[in-house]
């Protein structure tokens, strides 16, 4: 049923996927609900849901990926950096949160999946010091951009970008953007069936 579904859905955003890649997703989904029961990891309790909101949700941001190393900053259950590492195999995910068990869920879903090309640390994000910058930094937990970008600014590499994931974009906090910072790019997406705004912004930091 899910993997009918997510061929659907990857059709209709125009997304390629191998079997192998697709099956991952899918037993992503398997183990997020089966471990939701017990360690509350999302407050979506559906599986057909979490596969619109946090698979297809994560992936339709794969396209305007640039560059080879990420870091998904409080990533909770690994959203939106497992679904794009599983899409993206040539590409390095590292993710960050500092809640244990979640650290642990996405652990497992390393082992069980067979997903090589993620990590995943936990800590708050002030206090992490990466050995190497990123490419990317992404995020769909910071309520606002401001936070975001004050908490993760020394995590990009000079020439890295901020990958904002956000809802309905206000203009308040649009015109709230710090010194130093300027939106380069705002993408408006598409989920399947999803009736909701969900918005990219791609930030770079200006001396």
């Amino acid at each position: 049923m899910l993997s009918a579904q997510l061929n659907d859905y990857l059709a209709e955003v125009g997304l390629t996927a191998t079997e192998q890649q697709k099956q991952q997703l899918v037993d992503f989904v398997g183990m997020l609900n089966k471990w939701n029961k017990a360690f509350n990891l999302t407050s979506v309790r559906d599986p057909e849901q979490m596969l619109i909101r946090h698979i297809m949700d994560s992936l339709v941001v794969s396209p305007h990926l640039k560059g080879d190393r990420f870091i998904d900053v409080g990533t909770g259950p690994g959203l939106p950096g497992i679904p794009l590492a599983i899409l993206n195999p040539d590409k390095e995910f590292v993710l960050l949160d500092s809640l244990g068990k979640r650290i642990r869920f996405q652990k497992q879903v390393q082992f069980e999946l067979g997903i090589n090309n993620i990590s995943s640390i936990e800590s708050r994000v002030e206090a992490y010091q990466p050995e190497e910058l990123f490419d990317g930094v992404l995020s769909r937990a910071f309520a606002s951009i401001q936070d975001m970008l004050h908490w993760c600014q020394h995590l990009p590499k000079e020439d890295g970008c901020f990958y904002a994931l956000k809802g309905q974009l206000s203009e308040e906090e649009m015109s709230q953007m710090p010194a130093g910072f300027v939106v380069t790019d705002t993408i408006e997406l598409k989920v399947p069936k999803l009736d909701e705004q969900r918005h990219l912004l791609r930030v770079i930091k200006q001396d």
